[in-house]
């Protein structure tokens, strides 16, 4: 799939499909007139702002209230092996528009759809897919965070798995260039381990620079490494003079409460913390917010809370408060937020039972928040 910006008709798979099939002069003929003079005036228009826009820049602050409340999706679907045994079903992008969401954060984990090097195709499989989620999110009014999330693997060996990496921001890139500017790319999710600070800014420059060959005007989201760590700002270096970039951060403290009982954390913490909402807990986090949001204001750059949740093994209560603080802390600051997760687990949707669970969902969005169908 081709993203313009200017097609015609919604079914863009439908159009494209035709076009591939036909000689382009007899494809243009057996378009609607109007359909027709809309193509070639969007495409003469659309050429000569690109080349506008691409010295002037967007405006990232902007950009990122736009992204308002999200929800992180489809990182654990089977979907990406088979379609038909996907859990997210077509309806949900409008549910989700609907319940008062503004962006999906879609966890993308493609090493293992990717060919062999040195160009690491990604399989037609995984662009059909990814294509789907696209499109469906922009036509529920969804911005669409395409968030590669291999943060295990190139923690473990950053060096080796470089080049896979570059590959598919090279592959990537240029196949949304012309997607709307509601589609934003995240470069690489929580980098950790060999993946060092020093080693994350060479990695981080390079890769945008890649991005920037076929998306010049793109907003593009990059974090702190350790785990996009608020406590580890100030050792992201960023290109000054790109100024379309929004931080993300990632917020789970106190890990003990937010974590209890979670096998893939060491220690696991154990189960029975609370969260009461005292004084002295409201107050820890506003100084880690605070300095996350000292640090955007000395470099002038938009935050964007990209996760935070607790677990589903600890007291309802408890979560319900610590989720609604945190994302009230975030709004306070001007931040957007994606929540972890809406399926899998941290769930703020119910599939087996095709419900929100709804203590978490009104802590998100509070009553009155979700928008009317």
């Amino acid at each position: 799939m081709s993203w313009e910006k200017c097609w015609p008709s919604r079914n863009l798979s439908g159009n494209l499909s035709a076009m591939k099939s036909t000689p382009f002069d007899s494809f243009l003929r057996s378009l609607n007139p109007i359909w027709l003079s809309t193509f070639i005036g969007c495409a003469v228009i659309s050429t000569c702002f690109g080349q506008a826009t691409a010295t002037a820049g967007k405006d990232a602050f902007a950009r990122n209230q736009s992204l308002g409340r999200g929800v992180n999706v489809l990182g654990y679907d089977p979907i990406w092996d088979a379609f038909a045994q996907g859990r997210f079903k077509q309806r949900y992008f409008k549910m989700i528009h609907d319940g008062g969401f503004d962006t999906l954060r879609v966890n993308l984990y493609p090493f293992r759809h990717m060919g062999a090097g040195p160009d690491f195709a990604l399989s037609n499989s995984w662009w059909q897919t990814t294509d789907w989620i696209v499109t469906n999110a922009l036509a529920a009014k969804l911005n669409v965070i395409l968030d590669f999330h291999e943060y295990e693997i190139t923690g473990k060996d950053a060096a080796s798995n470089k080049a896979k990496f570059l590959a598919f921001w090279r592959q990537v890139a240029p196949h949304f260039k012309n997607a709307p500017d509601q589609v934003l790319f995240e470069i690489l999710n929580e980098p950790n381990g060999q993946m060092t600070p020093e080693l994350w800014n060479q990695c981080l420059a390079e890769a945008l620079g890649i991005i920037r060959e076929s998306n010049p005007t793109r907003t593009v989201i990059i974090g702190p490494a350790f785990w996009n760590s608020i406590d580890h700002l100030a050792e992201l270096k960023l290109p000054e003079q790109d100024r379309n970039l929004i931080v993300t951060v990632h917020y789970y403290k106190p890990m003990e409460f937010t974590h209890q009982g979670a096998s893939w954390a060491h220690p696991v913490p154990k189960l029975g913390a609370v969260w009461l909402g005292t004084p002295a807990e409201q107050a820890a986090i506003a100084a880690d917010f605070n300095k996350a949001r000292d640090w955007a204001k000395q470099h002038d750059r938009p935050i964007f809370l990209g996760e935070f949740g607790a677990y589903d093994k600890g007291e309802m209560p408890s979560r319900v408060r610590w989720t609604e603080a945190v994302a009230r802390a975030a709004e306070k600051d001007g931040w957007s937020w994606a929540y972890w997760q809406f399926d899998s687990d941290f769930i703020v949707y119910d599939i087996a039972k095709e419900q929100w669970v709804e203590p978490i969902h009104h802590a998100l969005i509070p009553p009155g928040g979700a928008k009317t169908p």
